[in-house]
């Protein structure tokens, strides 16, 4: 669904490059995840695929398609929820529709179906200061599957949340991807959380980025707690953690 074909970029206000001649793929209905140190251009890579950045040479592909003529193919939710505190939770949702031009009463639909599929049917009226944080990022998350792009790109957006309720999103969101059927590219610093979501990871360790090493995780879905204390897991753990240690000054 996803391809870079030999994608070279730079920052104007930086001498050197972050990608240079990168190239992979991701198949349509995947959970892939990106790890590497912080400032290494995992978030570079998703401003590219949304168009905001120029690249210096190279295409990126969407269904073999390529991005200088598609509009609506990926929608991103970062960090923050980023939710407009004067406007309700419905319509704070409403939003990516709105801008679509579609009409009221679709949009009214949408917003309630969507708040019953991720349990948030009483608070359509509420405003976003009176949900919690786990609440807040399900909102984020709704309003990113509202756009109706195929191809979500989730950028570290259980990092400010509490252990607990992150690992109770993380469940989550494994529930809502099977169900939408969409194809998700998830950047995080955590390890674990990688390999608890994804089929396969990509890793960054070169600078610039020349190529990420594609790691299968060897987990059958549905997925349980448990089951990151298979052998196989915690080895593949630690081979993760001593990939990235070796790029990471102190």
């Amino acid at each position: 669904m996803l391809e870079f074909k030999n994608v070279t970029f730079k920052y104007l206000e930086y001498d050197y490059e972050m990608l240079n001649d990168l190239s992979f793929s991701v198949e349509k209905g995947e959970f892939v995840s990106i790890i590497g140190a912080s400032g290494c251009g995992k978030s570079t890579i998703f401003r590219l695929i949304n168009g905001l950045e120029k690249m210096q040479s190279g295409e990126i592909f969407i269904n073999e398609d390529s991005i200088k003529n598609l509009k609506n193919y990926s929608a991103y939710m970062p960090q923050k929820d980023l939710l407009f505190p004067w406007r309700t939770i419905g319509d704070n949702l409403s939003l990516p529709m709105e801008i679509q031009k579609i009409k009221k009463s679709d949009r009214e639909n949408r917003v309630l179906e969507i708040l019953k599929e991720v349990g948030l049917s009483d608070y359509k009226d509420k405003f976003p200061k009176e949900l919690s944080g786990g609440m807040r990022q399900r909102v984020s998350f709704a309003r990113t599957l509202l756009t109706g792009s195929e191809l979500l790109l989730l950028d570290e957006p259980f990092s400010a949340l509490d252990s607990l309720t992150r690992i109770l999103m993380q469940e989550w969101l494994l529930e809502e991807w099977k169900h939408f059927n969409k194809t998700i590219l998830f950047i995080t610093h955590d390890v674990e959380e990688a390999i608890f979501l994804s089929k396969s990871i990509f890793v960054i360790q070169d600078n610039p980025i020349t190529h990420m090493e594609r790691i299968e995780v060897p987990l059958e879905y549905p997925r349980s707690r448990s089951s990151m204390q298979k052998p196989e897991i915690i080895e593949l753990k630690e081979s993760l953690i001593s990939r990235l240690r070796q790029k990471v000054n102190i």
